[in-house]
C-alpha cells in the first residue's frame, strides 16, 4: 500500500469538493488528481433497448439496422453493445420480462450529445413501439 503525500491528499480533496465552473488550469489539475496522468474526464450513457414489441420482437437484422442508421451517424466515435435479460413495469402496473440490447457510449459532454442521444432515444421508441428507454449517465475517468 503506498501512502499519498499530504499536498496530493489535500489536491484530491479539493478537486471532488469545489463546487461550481472551474477554469482552465483548475480543471486540468483536477482532471490529473481525478482521473491521474493517462485519463480524462467523460461522461458514460448507459442505454437499455427493450426488444418486445407490440407486433413481436425486434429481430436482430432490424436492431443492426437501428444500430448502422440511427447511433453510428450519431457517435461515429465508437460504441459497445451486448445483450442482456431484464424486466420493467409497464405503465398498467404488468410486468414484463424481455430481452435487451445495452449500448454504451463514453463520451464528451455537450448539448450536441444531448440531443444525439435524445433522437436515439425517439427513434427507437418511434420505430420499435416503445413505451421507454432506460438511460443513465455519470461522469468517468477514461482514456483511448
Amino acid at each position: 500500500m503506498r501512502i499519498l503525500p499530504s499536498a496530493l491528499v489535500l489536491l484530491i480533496a479539493a478537486a471532488f469538493s469545489v463546487p461550481g465552473p472551474r477554469g482552465a488550469a483548475q480543471t486540468a489539475v483536477a482532471n490529473v488528481a481525478e482521473c491521474g496522468p493517462r485519463g480524462s474526464s467523460y461522461m458514460r450513457t448507459t442505454l437499455y433497448f427493450g426488444l418486445n414489441r407490440k407486433t413481436g420482437s425486434v429481430s436482430e437484422g432490424q436492431w443492426r439496422n437501428f444500430l448502422r442508421e440511427h447511433v453510428t451517424p450519431r457517435f461515429p466515435q465508437g460504441l459497445t453493445v451486448w445483450e442482456a435479460n431484464g424486466q420493467w413495469r409497464r405503465a398498467d402496473g404488468v410486468i414484463v420480462r424481455e430481452p435487451a440490447k445495452v449500448l454504451l457510449l463514453v463520451h464528451d459532454e455537450s448539448t450536441e450529445v444531448k440531443a444525439a442521444i435524445g433522437g436515439i432515444i425517439e427513434d427507437y421508441k418511434k420505430s420499435f413501439e416503445q413505451e421507454s428507454v432506460l438511460w443513465e449517465t455519470a461522469r468517468v475517468c477514461a482514456a483511448f
